[in-house]
């Protein structure tokens, strides 16, 4: 947004060119005009900013949590002006910010195309990148910035989430943290659920992280387990052997938070996997304790064939564990410590 080929200090001409101060977190035009610079990772810091305009990018990318309390700070400090407005430019992911927003009346849409920023981009680009999601609902999105509501096949959908969705949950009587871990950049998907005594599943809380294994092990024991008074983490065991068992006693020594640990073993592919969960769901026995927009943006986005992202799967190991009686049971090896 500031630095970048097409930042604002690239593009502004000469005669009106802004004064740059990391330090402050601002950008000063020669007319007097202020912008501050604030991060979707810090709400806090953008509560009390009074403005008349402000340029929000990649918002469907912004921290669940984070992100929706950031959009809401912001807003209620759009009051000064005659005409205060906010520019969002983003991917349209179908989370429901996202959806609120393209629905409220006041919302005025542009769509562009990467083909019409053609000029302005490397030739392979368009040759070796893009041809190879010409015609999926991944180009779609990503290519021409259409918002897919869910993916065409896929096996939730976001009319069966919302049916079934909850502002809290009852008393539970058993809560486990369901964990899959990345082999790569992407996230390890960290997601807690409980069963009540009703027999149905309530998913409490998304706390999937981006980072290494210590600071997804320090996720998974204090952000998870800890503050939802979790009673157990339940990792697979085909991934990396030991590594997750390990990761997570090491966070909890770290911590000094005692933690039972069970290793599952995944001996079915991943689809035959979800779909019993599916079922529960289409059942009315799972329920979301409020939003989780990446993991719901997931669930619906995902098919068969395609690789399940991490959320689904640690989704899938917590359900299943609560619900052991109603699924056929995996094998399971337990392991306590603390």
């Amino acid at each position: 947004m500031i630095k970048g080929r097409s930042g604002l200090l690239e593009v502004c001409p000469p005669w009106n060119y802004p004064k740059y101060e990391p330090s402050n977190l601002t950008l000063t035009w020669p007319n007097g005009y202020v912008a501050h610079i604030r991060s979707a990772h810090n709400p806090e810091k953008v509560r009390g900013l009074g403005g008349d305009f402000a340029w929000v990018d990649e918002l469907a990318a912004w921290p669940a949590m984070k992100g929706r309390e950031t959009w809401d700070n912001l807003v209620m400090g759009m009051r000064e002006g005659v005409n205060p407005q906010v520019c969002v430019t983003t991917t349209p992911k179908p989370i429901p910010l996202i959806r609120e927003l393209i629905e409220d009346k006041y919302t005025v849409i542009t769509e562009g195309s990467s083909y019409e920023n053609r000029d302005n981009l490397a030739p392979k680009y368009f040759d070796k990148i893009l041809a190879k999601y010409e015609g999926t609902n991944l180009g779609l999105q990503e290519i021409y910035g259409k918002l897919l509501d869910q993916m065409e096949g896929a096996l939730w959908t976001h009319s069966l989430i919302e049916k079934y969705r909850v502002k809290e949950a009852p008393p539970l009587v058993r809560a486990v943290v369901g964990v899959d871990p990345t082999g790569g950049v992407a996230e390890t998907g960290i997601i807690g659920a409980g069963l009540a005594a009703n027999g149905h599943v309530y998913i409490i809380c998304d706390v999937s992280s981006k980072g290494s294994p210590g600071e997804w092990g320090r996720a998974v024991v204090e952000d998870a387990y800890n503050r939802f008074e979790m009673d157990m983490v339940v990792g697979e065991k085909n991934y990396g052997g030991t590594m997750v068992k390990h990761t997570i006693e090491i966070a909890a020594r770290e911590l000094g938070i005692p933690v039972r640990y069970k290793d599952v073993h995944a001996t079915r592919g991943k689809i035959v996997r979800a779909e019993p969960v599916v079922a529960l769901c289409e059942q009315g026995r799972v329920h979301h304790v409020g939003t989780f927009p990446q993991l719901e943006g997931e669930q619906t986005m995902w098919r068969q064939g395609e690789k399940s992202p991490n959320r689904i799967d640690a989704y899938v190991w917590a359900v299943s564990e609560l619900a052991v009686d109603a699924l056929k049971p995996v094998q399971r090896v337990e392991l306590d410590w603390g």
